[in-house]
């Protein structure tokens, strides 16, 4: 179960013993039969903490389903098929996760996916305000930097946003953090705790070494490299796979990672903080990733940026305009919609 101690843990603490209550979670995942969508199903499905998995897709979700419900664990499995069969995917859900959408290819940038994924998120987002309104909503789908407020404004149209509820799940860039940091100082990377803010796209992404668990140093070329690394990890993957995906398997475990950790602290674990992209007052942007604190109810706190490095001011500074630029692309694509 070391997998389970990884991903139940929250960010000051990951390498505690969890807790596994009896909690009776319905989970939803929006996309369950694609790249991410099966692993992070295959995942969740391993889980105490979720008692019944609903898995949605337009194609081979009884598959999948069929699949993942000879495991013997406690989750009941449904799929469902198509649009017909989307209500009934989300009727009573708690949390929905949603990875649906298509991947990024290489010389793509995660920009390059709007259209087709902002019309996805809108469509499933308008779904999830009919049928479970009081869910919280972890989308995965890229460009996070915009699916969040398309997500929030189809909300807002069916007055039933709470915007404690809805997070961009920003989790890969942290466990790319952690995991690098690890390789660079010879660290346990299950120990290695390390914050990312802004968004989650090229520039945007700012992991904050200087706020890192345990603390590390670096020389200045060395830390400026290391930060390109996570920035860029994603088109790393791309590459890597020559045409055949993109961060998959990686992302997928990062999904379950937030999910657990929200699913613990709705189930009334304390002290549980996780990094996502959220509506936020702490940056002249409208929506922005910090540390949040998360409770029964979804955000408890928003734990800021913290003290930041002049460095790491730097880029903050230098994403505001890029990440502006996303966030009123996401909006006014919902506000030229019809639902």
């Amino acid at each position: 179960m070391d997998l389970f101690k990884r991903v139940n843990n929250n960010c000051s603490n990951k390498f505690c013993t969890p807790i596994f209550p009896q909690n009776h979670a319905r989970v939803a995942v929006l996309g369950a039969s694609g790249g991410i969508g099966q692993p992070l199903s295959l995942l969740l499905k391993n889980s105490p903490l979720v008692s019944q998995l609903s898995l949605y897709d337009i194609a081979h979700t009884p598959g999948v389903a069929a699949d993942l419900s000879h495991i013997e664990t406690r989750a009941k499995v449904t799929g469902h098929l198509g649009p017909d069969q989307l209500g009934a995917a989300l009727k009573g859900c708690d949390v929905v996760v949603i990875p649906a959408g298509v991947p990024r290819k290489p010389g793509m940038t995660r920009d390059d996916l709007f259209n087709t994924n902002a019309t996805i998120v809108a469509t499933l987002s308008d779904a999830c305000a009919r049928f479970c309104p009081e869910a919280m909503i972890c989308v995965i789908a890229n460009p996070v930097n915009s699916t969040i407020p398309i997500t929030s404004e189809v909300m807002k149209k069916h007055g039933v946003y709470n915007p404690n509820r809805v997070f961009g799940v920003t989790t890969l860039d942290i466990v790319r953090a952690n995991t690098f940091v690890a390789e660079l100082k010879g660290l346990d990377p299950a120990r290695v705790n390390v914050p990312v803010i802004g968004g989650h796209a090229g520039k945007t992404i700012i992991p904050l070494i200087s706020q890192c668990t345990p603390k590390v140093e670096f020389p200045a070329d060395e830390l400026s490299a290391l930060t390109e690394r996570i920035q860029d990890a994603g088109t790393e993957v791309v590459k890597a796979k020559a045409g055949a995906g993109s961060a998959t398997l990686s992302m997928a475990y990062a999904g379950a990672r937030f999910t657990f950790s929200l699913l613990d602290a709705m189930n009334g674990k304390e002290g549980v903080v996780e990094c996502a992209f959220i509506r936020s007052e702490e940056t002249e942007c409208k929506y922005f990733s910090t540390p949040l604190l998360l409770g029964k109810n979804g955000i408890e706190k928003n734990l800021g940026l913290g003290k930041l490095s002049a460095f790491e001011e730097k880029l903050v500074a230098e994403c505001m305009a890029e990440l502006k630029t996303s966030i009123k692309k996401g909006e006014d694509f919902v506000a030229n919609m019809k639902l």
